[in-house]
C-alpha cells in the first residue's frame, strides 16, 4: 500500500502562513490532521483532491477537509503564492447554534463536490481586507493579539460563510477527466464499513472491473484498494480519538480483521491503535 504522509502540524486554534514558493517543488499526495483553507493568490497551479482536479485563479479560495487526499501540481516557471489557514475541526464546532453554522461552507463544499470558491469581484473586496488585516496581526505583535487574531478569523469565517448561502461565490465544478470518478469516490466513502469489492464498485457505477481499476488510477494517483484502507485507517484513527475501544474502531471502520487492522494501523500511523489517545474536546 501507498504511504500517503501526513503533513504540517497543528497545536492551536488555527496558523496562518504566507507562502511564495520560485523554485521548483514537487508534492506527493498527503493529508492532514486538520481543515485546510488556501487562498489562491498567483502561479500556475492545479490542484487535485480525493480525484477531482481545479484549474486555479487568482483569489480562488480551496477548501480541504481533514484526512482529505490532495496535491497541487505546479508550474515551476511561475511564482507560486498563496495564503494557507491550518483550522482545527473542533474549532468550529463551538460556533454552532440554531442560526448559524461556521463550517457550513465546508459541508456545502461535500454536498457539492466542489473544493473551489471563485469569488465575485465584490466580495473578493471585503473578503481579502479581512484576510490582510488577519494576517498582520498575526505576525505583529499587539494588545491582546491573539483574542483580536481570533475575532478577526471569526469575522472571516462569518463572511465565506454569507456568500456561500447567498450565492455570491460560486463552487466550481471540478475538471476531471472522467466524471465517473466522483460516483466511484461517492460509492467508498458511503460503504467504507461495508465489505466491497472491485465487482460491486464496478457494477454500482455502471463501468467495468477493467476500466474501473485503470480510471481510478489514472485520475487520482492511487489504487482502488489503496484508497479504501487509507480512508478505513483514517476513520479508525478519528474514532480511536472520540474514546472508542480499539476494537469497536476496528469493525465499525470496516476492517474484519483485527490483527490486519493493527499491522495496518502501527505501519501508517507508526503507532499503535493503544496509544492514539482520545481528544480534549474544544474550549
Amino acid at each position: 500500500m501507498d504511504n500517503y504522509e501526513k503533513r504540517g502540524y497543528l497545536n492551536s486554534d488555527f496558523k496562518l502562513f504566507h507562502l511564495l514558493d520560485t523554485k521548483k517543488q514537487d508534492f506527493e499526495y498527503h493529508y492532514h490532521d486538520f481543515d485546510k483553507i488556501i487562498i489562491f493568490i498567483q502561479g500556475d497551479v492545479t490542484y487535485r483532491i480525493e480525484g477531482c482536479a481545479y484549474k486555479l485563479e487568482p483569489y480562488d479560495i480551496l477548501l480541504v477537509n481533514h484526512n482529505d487526499i490532495h496535491k497541487p501540481d505546479i508550474d515551476p516557471s511561475v511564482p507560486y503564492e498563496r495564503i494557507i489557514v491550518y483550522l482545527s475541526p473542533g474549532f468550529l464546532q463551538a460556533y454552532q447554534s440554531d442560526s448559524y453554522d461556521l463550517s457550513t461552507c465546508f459541508k456545502k463544499s461535500k454536498e457539492l463536490h466542489s473544493h473551489v470558491l471563485r469569488l465575485h469581484s465584490m466580495e473578493k473586496s471585503s473578503l481579502y481586507r479581512t484576510l490582510t488585516d488577519l494576517e498582520y496581526d498575526c505576525t505583529h505583535d499587539g494588545y491582546a493579539r491573539d483574542l483580536y487574531c481570533q475575532v478577526l478569523f471569526l469575522e472571516f469565517m462569518i463572511q465565506i460563510n454569507r456568500a456561500s448561502l447567498t450565492n455570491l461565490v460560486t463552487y466550481l465544478p471540478p475538471a476531471t477527466g472522467d466524471h465517473r470518478i466522483i460516483a466511484i469516490m461517492d460509492f467508498i466513502n458511503s460503504h467504507l464499513i461495508d465489505d466491497m469489492t472491485v465487482d460491486t464498485i464496478a457494477e454500482s457505477c455502471f463501468i467495468s472491473r477493467y476500466h474501473l481499476m485503470h480510471l481510478f488510477k489514472d485520475e487520482t494517483g492511487y489504487t482502488l484498494f489503496d484508497y479504501i484502507t487509507e480512508k478505513r485507517l483514517l476513520l479508525a484513527r478519528d474514532l480511536r480519538k472520540t474514546g472508542i475501544s480499539v476494537t469497536e474502531a476496528c469493525f465499525r471502520s470496516g476492517f474484519k480483521n483485527y490483527s490486519t487492522f493493527s499491522r495496518a494501523y502501527k505501519k501508517h500511523f507508526h503507532a499503535s491503535p493503544s496509544e492514539t489517545i482520545k481528544d480534549n474536546p474544544p474550549i
